[in-house]
């Protein structure tokens, strides 16, 4: 925990900044490289999962489903 934020085991690297490069399409590969071996594939991996499992939590969905309604995601 950094700040009071995520963070990768025995880094302060925090999760929202690799979920960020996830998000805007940077290959696992460059992130793991970016921060120096630091980031593994399986932590990747495991920020991810853990990300959808607590966007799925309906405490943090349900005040945004009517406003998710409206909007179009984009599709790749």
């Amino acid at each position: 925990i950094c700040g009071g934020k995520p963070t990768f085991d025995g880094s302060r690297i925090m999760v929202w900044q690799v979920l960020d490069q996830v998000a805007e399409g940077t290959p696992w590969e460059q992130i793991c490289w970016s921060w120096r071996g630091k980031v593994s594939h399986e932590a990747i991996a495991e920020a991810v999962h853990l990300a959808a499992q607590e966007f799925k939590a309906s405490r943090h969905v349900s005040h945004r489903r009517e406003r998710l309604r409206t909007r179009s995601l984009a599709v790749a």
